[in-house]
């Protein structure tokens, strides 16, 4: 069980930090952090709308993962202090 634990909390901080890059690359709606990395630039040199779509599906998938992960853990921990 602990093997299975150590997995997950690893699984949960990989996708913590891949998630927290996925949304920082996200199309910003105004300033902020997107700016920065020439999101304020003219709308020719956007990504193209299949780039954000897919930019958002794998956002969601890795969200899902990263939920799952958090309660597969707090199920564990749950159960092994019965």
């Amino acid at each position: 069980m602990q093997i299975i634990e150590f997995v997950l909390q690893v699984l949960l901080g990989i996708t913590s930090l891949l998630l927290t890059l996925l949304i920082l690359l996200h199309k910003g709606r105004g300033g902020g952090l997107s700016d920065m990395f020439g999101g304020g630039m003219t709308s020719a040199l956007g990504s193209s709308g299949l780039a954000e779509r897919n930019l958002n599906r794998f956002t969601v998938i890795l969200a899902l993962v990263w939920f799952a992960s958090i309660v597969a853990l707090g199920l564990i921990t749950k159960f092994q202090a019965i």
